[in-house]
């Protein structure tokens, strides 16, 4: 496990990151769960990413319980902020100060931690004042209840937004927290450039694009059973836009490429995704221990211009890359 700082910051984080988004709390057993935590530090993984919002903070408990006994200075406890918890009453999401503050003590009583390393704006809140949500920021900052600030899916120009509203505040935006794969290039045009002039890193989420670059989803077959295109969780409709014909039979033209690197066609989206400077980490999950000992196998992998380019050639055309569809991603309204 190779380690990279996060930023333009004196802090070091594993270049793969273990998240527990759609499964922990949720769609898999606790103790399933654990093992898969147990598994990623076995691996050299130290960095963990969560957030409030999955199954409706049951995922931070599990994680938490999971990690109690570990030495906390030897763990990037990372988790996030926006999404609709508890009730979801009026106040319960968003960027307001009210419910960052609350979400914040919540967080760190579920996670049994008296501070995050990584607090993140889980998207960007168009009826809050930004000055408003970086103030409380700042506050949780100097409260000593999380260490850094970061952002996920926010767009170039609200990245230079919060990042000078940070500073004059007295601390800095280090992140981005962005979909990112082969398949979903949307940040490269806009938010890498300017994430590389501002000092911020990305942590890109979804590298393997919901499990269809690990090529087990064929084109004209039915998708294998238990995998995420059956979830009707929620599963299903995060990977839907990928199951089209044309995409899955240029996804399997990945195949003999990832062979040439000697790597599963998991490993070769993973090690893709890191091979951008502007990536320090990014994001696994695993509904199986045995998952993470294989995918972990993408750390430390150089990929040389030769695999670039035949990537791009197998696949580039089928790759999103409209930059707006960032600024879609976070909601124009806070109404539950």
């Amino acid at each position: 496990m190779e380690f990279r700082y996060l930023g333009n910051s004196g802090f070091k984080i594993s270049e793969l990151t273990f998240g527990n988004w759609l499964t922990h709390g949720s769609q898999v057993e606790n103790d399933v769960a654990t093992a898969c935590v147990r598994a990623a530090l076995d691996a050299g993984i130290s960095t963990f990413d969560t957030a409030d919002v999955y199954a409706n903070t049951a995922a931070e408990t599990v994680l938490g319980n999971a990690l109690k006994d570990e030495r906390r200075e030897s763990l990037e406890i990372f988790t996030k902020v926006f999404g609709p918890t508890g009730p979801k009453g009026h106040n319960d999401l968003g960027l307001s100060r009210k419910h960052i503050m609350e979400s914040i003590n919540g967080s760190l009583r579920r996670l049994q931690t008296d501070y995050v390393d990584l607090y993140q704006a889980h998207r960007y809140d168009f009826e809050t004042p930004l000055e408003e949500t970086m103030q409380a920021f700042a506050d949780i900052v100097r409260q000593g209840k999380a260490l850094y600030i970061g952002v996920s899916e926010w767009t170039a120009d609200q990245i230079r937004d919060g990042h000078a509203l940070a500073k004059d505040l007295g601390f800095q935006l280090i992140s981005n927290q962005p979909q990112y794969s082969m398949l979903w290039r949307v940040i490269e045009a806009e938010v890498i450039p300017t994430s590389a002039e501002l000092g911020l890193s990305q942590i890109v989420w979804s590298p393997m694009a919901q499990g269809v670059l690990s090529g087990k989803y064929h084109p004209g077959k039915p998708a294998p059973e238990g995998s995420r295109a059956t979830d009707t969780k929620g599963g299903a409709q995060m990977i839907e836009r990928w199951m089209s014909n044309e995409v899955l039979t240029g996804v399997q033209k990945l195949k003999p490429i990832a062979e040439e690197a000697g790597l599963t066609m998991a490993q070769l989206s993973i090690a893709w995704v890191l091979q951008n400077k502007n990536v320090a980490s990014a994001i696994i999950g695993a509904s199986r221990p045995e998952q993470i000992a294989v995918n972990v196998a993408a750390a430390g992998v150089k990929l040389d211009q030769e695999i670039m380019n035949k990537i791009d050639t197998a696949i580039s055309t089928l790759a999103e890359r409209d930059p707006a569809r960032t600024q879609a991603s976070s909601p124009a309204t806070r109404e539950a």
